[in-house]
């Protein structure tokens, strides 16, 4: 299918498919998959997405992973300037939401410097699509006033986290770091240093929202032993704060199931 404007420029999407589970599509991202000329498509899709585009489309794979670029970003700005120039309807499909952590606004921008029309899908990202998976609230009254995204990506490869200030060791905030799994020894020491306590309930998931998933749950002065020998491996995500012990995983927790649908047989209505 060919969406041509007037001036013969084709149309680019940036659509997030969730964290990775085909069930988190958004309806919007569904339909653009089953009509696209091209999809580009990053490391974080999965074959299970993948399989819902549409026969008749060419899928070209772009994806980055830690020491390994199948192309730099300046050729996947150029690879979807040429394919817009060309008329066609381009999907540019990114892991979680594309404009978290994803690059999505650098390449809206050089599209839209050169003319070429973008529109963003948004998608699920994973630090919410994991958390409820997990049932783990990310404010919660009494726990959590706010939450704070993080990279967890480090300068040049090294092991020091890029943003960790004592304003992200507050109690009284969840945090969700992206990328992280390669820094959490120091993300963890930073964080207890400048005053978050050891004993802060966190966890880390491997795959969230796949077939694939693994958790571990830990507080956060041993998080990064306990990921160390479950031998957790990227794409992981991990959460930091008082929220996490609420999730009904969290280790020694029992909870009472309450009953989906209430029925006369099932209230003590006292009539």
């Amino acid at each position: 299918m060919k969406s041509e404007k007037a001036d013969g420029l084709g149309n680019v999407f940036l659509v997030g498919t969730g964290p990775g589970d085909p069930d988190l599509l958004t309806v919007k991202a569904l339909k653009l998959m089953q009509t696209a000329d091209l999809v580009l498509y990053d490391r974080l899709v999965s074959t299970e997405i993948l399989d819902l585009v549409h026969a008749g489309a060419r899928l070209l794979y772009v994806g980055k992973a830690a020491g390994y670029h199948s192309r730099t970003q300046d050729e996947i700005h150029q690879l979807l300037l040429s394919f817009a120039e060309a008329g066609a309807t381009v999907l540019r499909l990114k892991g979680g939401d594309p404009l978290i952590f994803g690059r999505g606004g650098e390449e809206m921008d050089f599209l839209q410097q050169q003319g070429v029309q973008v529109r963003v899908i948004p998608g699920i990202t994973a630090a919410s699509g994991i958390a409820a998976g997990l049932g783990i609230p990310l404010t919660h009254r009494g726990a959590a006033t706010s939450v704070r995204f993080l990279t967890g990506h480090s300068r040049k490869g090294g092991i020091d986290p890029l943003f960790i200030e004592e304003q992200a060791a507050d109690p009284e905030s969840t945090l969700v770091v992206y990328m992280g799994l390669s820094t959490l020894p120091s993300l963890a020491t930073k964080l207890i240093s400048s005053g978050l306590p050891g004993d802060t309930p966190a966890a880390a998931i491997e795959r969230g929202t796949t077939v694939y998933q693994r958790t571990v749950f830990a507080e956060l002065k041993d998080l990064p032993n306990e990921v160390l020998a479950a031998k957790l491996e990227s794409p992981t995500l991990i959460f930091i704060g008082r929220v996490v012990a609420l999730s009904p995983s969290w280790p020694g927790v029992t909870r009472v199931q309450e009953p989906t649908c209430m029925t006369p047989s099932s209230l003590s209505l006292g009539l």
